[in-house]
C-alpha cells in the first residue's frame, strides 16, 4: 500500500559537481528535494521504490545497490541506489509477469538510468528502508502505467515513491524544446494535480501532448497515480519553476 510519495525533477544538474559554477541556481530546488525526501523517510516505509523516465537499456527494475555514474558528464561521481539487502531479486519475485509489461523486467545487468542516478544522488545517506528503482519507458500507455503503479503498491504493506521527471522543455525561446504556448497551462495542470494528490487528473494527462512539449515526468506521474488509487493523500507543492525553460515540480503525498 502507497502510504508516501515524493515528487522531484530529474535534470543531472542537481548534482553540483556536474552544475559547476551554475550550482547556486538551484540551491532553493534542492533544498525543496530534501525536504520531500525527509517526508518519505518519516513515512516509515518497508520499502521505497524510485520511478523515473528511462531509454533502453535502463527500463525495468534495478535492486538495492544498483550502480550509476555521471562520468559522462565529466564529473568522477558514482552512485547508488540504497544499499545492497540480502532480499530476493526481482527476478525470482517474478516482476516480469507483472500487468505492468516491459517496464517492470529486471533491469539489474546494467547502469541506472540518468533519472534514477540523479533519484540514488537524492538519496544518499537513505537508510529508511531498502531501495529499488523502476525505470519506465516515456511512451508508456496510460492503462500500463496505471498498472505498474498498481503493482508496485502492493509489493509490500508500507510502499513509497520517490516520483522522478520534468515538465515541459518548451516554457521560453531558450528551453531546449523552444518555446510552445501549450506548456504553461500544461504545467500549470501537472502542478496542480501534484498540490491536490490529485491521481484522476495526472492518469488523465495526454501522451502525445506531454511528448510534443518533452514532459519526460509524464509516465512516472502516471505510475504514482495508479499506485495511489484507493487512497486518499494530501498534497503539497514545495517547488514549481521553470529556471532553464523546463517545468521543474516538488511535491509530497502524506
Amino acid at each position: 500500500m502507497l502510504v508516501a510519495a515524493a515528487v522531484c525533477p530529474c535534470p543531472p544538474l542537481l548534482v553540483p559537481e556536474v552544475a559547476a559554477g551554475a550550482a547556486p541556481e538551484l540551491d532553493s530546488l534542492r533544498t525543496a528535494c530534501a525536504d520531500a525526501v525527509g517526508v518519505l523517510a518519516a513515512a516509515r516505509p518497508d520499502r521505497l521504490v524510485v520511478v523515473g523516465p528511462a531509454r533502453r537499456p535502463g527500463r525495468g527494475v534495478f535492486p538495492p545497490g544498483a550502480a550509476g555514474s555521471f562520468r559522462g558528464y565529466g564529473v568522477e561521481v558514482d552512485v547508488t541506489l540504497g544499499e545492497p539487502q540480502g532480499a530476493e531479486p526481482a527476478e525470482e519475485r517474478g516482476a516480469e509477469s507483472s500487468s505492468g509489461g516491459d517496464a517492470l523486467l529486471p533491469a539489474a545487468s546494467v547502469p541506472l538510468p540518468p533519472s534514477l542516478a540523479v533519484a540514488a544522488w537524492l538519496l544518499r545517506g537513505w537508510r529508511a528502508a531498502p531501495v529499488e528503482g523502476l525505470g519506465v519507458g516515456e511512451e508508456l500507455e496510460q492503462q500500463r502505467c496505471a498498472l505498474a503503479g498498481r503493482a508496485v503498491a502492493d509489493a509490500a504493506p508500507r510502499v513509497a515513491l520517490l516520483v522522478m521527471g520534468d515538465g515541459s522543455a518548451c516554457r521560453s525561446v531558450k528551453a531546449p524544446g523552444y518555446l510552445d504556448e501549450r506548456a504553461g497551462p500544461f504545467d500549470a495542470a501537472v502542478a496542480e494535480a501534484l498540490a491536490a494528490a490529485d491521481a484522476a487528473a495526472l492518469e488523465g494527462l495526454d501522451p502525445e501532448l506531454a511528448h510534443a512539449l518533452q514532459a519526460a515526468g509524464r509516465a512516472p506521474w502516471q505510475v504514482l497515480a495508479g499506485a495511489a488509487r484507493g487512497t486518499a493523500p494530501t498534497g503539497e507543492l514545495l517547488y514549481d519553476a521553470a529556471p532553464y525553460g523546463v517545468g521543474y515540480f516538488v511535491a509530497t503525498w502524506t
